[in-house]
């Protein structure tokens, strides 16, 4: 039997239907859901409380005018001809009458009203001319995860024993099968946004998410969303201070708080940004969105944003690398690009380096072959487990911690199960799987019995 589908079969024969031990440990936030809706993670079939069933046949564009959050969106209802409108998203159902949407002519074509969590009475949404609009839930519990976790630390699992005493081969079987389940999971999700909304689109949002780390995943996501790179391209030569406008990271006009060495090429943001700004301005992330604090200089979301830029800036040659029959190319790609500003600072406001950094590194480059590129190829049909698999591993991180711990204890080897990115991945799989979905404590999880089974 192939190892993705032992994996597979280990996953739904010992499937844990109770609770999660460590429980989400906080409520996204709107932005984040709206983000969450636009990429298609709760699906594309919904039903209305009357029982209609809805199709989303376009996702629209994020709406830089007053109105609906979505707009040039289209929904099939009970299999009907594609209804073209806005679509509006909203924590609750009775929001449609509490933002006054129902009196306020913008929203008088919008054809789909979402809501995430229901009033205990019926709330109805209706435009200004009275005509009905369909509404449909998107349930958080969908989501097959979130933006940014927060998992906590744990002790070592029931599991270590087990595993202590399996044959280091078959151990790396198990992490390989698991490793494979989830490469699986990220093609199935690209796919998905491919479908959604093109494949360069889907590789551009993709790739914005992989540059924000864990800490500014969702602001970069929101930037690649709401700046699609059909526009961006249509605008290259303001596109750089685009993103960086709408990121709100030039909203002080006062040149003197800038270094020397910076005022230049601010000012060449501020004045290929002020012909767009009245017209994007709708769209600005809220500064509380970024989180600045307890990220190293080099991973500053300024430069992560400067990286995207000039990722965009060559778009088409990263296209052409992706045709290779492997990734060394690609990779290469990243390890080209250079910025006469960035190439020296950390940030716009930071004095000038002595030495030169690059935009992108190895790690950052390992991380988005490892966590878009190769998914990207699975979701084409490429067969890239043999490359993938000897993708060296370049980061650690908490996640990668708390698993380990869970798994192996203080076993010896276990570092020496973490040096490729493959069993990194499958480690992380198999906690998520087991360890969080258990609320027993490890005495009823079915994981260990599964692997003294393992053949």
């Amino acid at each position: 039997m192939p190892l993705l589908e032992k994996y597979v079969q280990i996953l739904t024969s010992g499937r844990v239907r109770e609770r999660a031990l460590f429980p989400p440990q906080r409520i996204p936030s709107e932005l984040e859901l709206q983000a969450r809706w636009f990429a298609g993670d709760f699906g594309k079939h919904f039903v209305t409380p009357a029982g209609e069933k809805i199709d989303i046949v376009q996702f629209g564009v994020w709406n830089r005018e007053a109105g609906p959050d979505f707009s040039d969106a289209a929904i099939r209802v009970n299999g009907s001809e594609p209804m073209r409108g806005s679509i509006e998203f909203d924590l609750t159902d009775r929001n449609w009458e509490a933002h006054g949407h129902a009196t306020n002519p913008a929203f008088e074509d919008t054809v789909l009203h979402v809501f995430v969590h229901p009033s205990e009475r019926t709330f109805f949404a209706r435009t200004r001319s009275n005509r009905e609009v369909r509404q449909v839930r998107a349930d958080p519990n969908a989501l097959a995860d979130t933006l940014s976790a927060n998992i906590p630390l744990a002790r070592p699992g029931r599991c270590q024993a087990p595993l202590r005493n399996l044959p280091e081969d078959r151990v790396r079987r198990v992490l390989d099968a698991a490793a494979q389940f989830r490469l699986q999971k990220k093609a199935a999700r690209i796919r998905s946004k491919i479908d959604n909304h093109g494949r360069d689109e889907a590789l551009f949002q993709e790739i914005a998410a992989a540059l924000g780390y864990k800490q500014n995943k969702l602001p970069l996501t929101l930037l690649a969303q709401r700046l699609p790179l059909k526009l961006l391209r249509a605008n290259s030569i303001d596109a750089e201070a685009m993103l960086f406008g709408v990121a709100g990271f030039l909203q002080a006009s006062d040149l003197d708080v800038y270094e020397r060495s910076a005022r230049k090429y601010v000012r060449q943001l501020w004045d290929r940004w002020w012909p767009h700004r009245d017209v994007l301005q709708r769209l600005i992330l809220p500064a509380k969105i970024w989180r600045l604090s307890g990220t190293r200089p080099l991973n500053h979301p300024q430069r992560r944003l400067a990286a995207l830029a000039a990722i965009l800036e060559k778009w088409p040659a990263f296209i052409k690398s992706l045709g290779k029959m492997n990734t060394r190319a690609t990779e290469q790609f990243f390890f080209t690009l250079a910025h006469a500003f960035w190439d020296f600072h950390y940030t716009l406001t930071s004095r000038a380096s002595p030495e030169a950094m690059a935009i992108v590194g190895k790690t950052r480059a390992t991380e988005i072959l490892a966590n878009v590129v190769f998914p990207f190829f699975i979701a084409e049909g490429r067969d890239v487990w043999s490359e993938f698999s000897k993708l060296p591993a370049r980061l650690s991180n908490r996640r990668l911690a708390t698993g380990a711990t869970r798994l192996f204890g203080d076993d010896a080897q276990r570092m020496q199960f973490l040096k490729s990115v493959a069993h990194q991945q499958g480690l992380l799989q198999i906690y998520e799987d087991f360890c969080m979905q258990d609320n027993s404590d490890c005495a009823q999880c079915p994981f260990p019995e599964q692997i003294r089974k393992w053949r």
